[in-house]
């Protein structure tokens, strides 16, 4: 089944094959609610489609990461303020792998330090009722960042993601999105 996909906040330059998406971003485009920074950002791009019930969603991203804060990944999005937003971001001069739930409005984050340039990377975000399993893969195998909670309703808007807050021009190419069953609920081997 093919899927229909359409633009939150479309980005100023994009392109599209069935293997890559390719984007541009805007200036000062970003997804956050409220915490510990005291504003509200709802202008980031994200291609979206929707989704019906448990899943799992990969991508591989290439990413031109220069500026604090630039970032891109898979979002998971219920409305403006229930959202989950996962990927590569540059902070403090490296890449890291963050995560970032957004509940009732308000937003948290978690990193983990990867490197100056860890290109490209895998990840996959997997819904399995109301917990997300947020994974990237690293030397072979799937690395676990995250296991979130939302709540959220049966069908949610699913896709590739990407902001720079602090300026404009980020190049990101998404390859090979995949969205499909889950993978199975086992969190550990053996």
């Amino acid at each position: 089944m093919e899927r229909k996909f359409s633009w939150y906040c479309e980005p100023p330059e994009w392109s599209h094959t069935p293997e890559r998406l390719s984007v541009v971003t805007g200036l000062k485009t970003d997804f956050w609610q409220s915490t510990f920074y005291g504003f509200q950002r709802d202008n980031g791009h994200f291609y979206q489609t929707e989704v019906e019930g448990d899943f799992s969603a990969e991508v591989l991203i290439h990413g031109y990461y220069e500026e604090l804060y630039d970032q891109a990944g898979l979002m998971l999005r219920v409305d403006a303020h229930n959202w989950i937003k996962t990927g590569i971001e540059f902070t403090d001069g490296i890449q890291h792998f963050s995560t970032v739930i957004t509940r009732d409005g308000f937003s948290d984050w978690s990193v983990i330090p990867l490197g100056v340039r860890v290109e490209p990377i895998r990840l996959r975000l997997t819904r399995h009722s109301e917990a997300l399993r947020i994974q990237y893969h690293q030397e072979g195998h799937w690395q676990m960042a995250r296991l979130g909670y939302l709540s959220m309703p049966s069908s949610v808007m699913v896709g590739p993601t990407c902001c720079s807050p602090e300026r404009a021009a980020l190049k990101v190419d998404f390859d090979n999105l995949v969205i499909g069953p889950p993978i199975d609920r086992a969190l550990h081997e053996g």
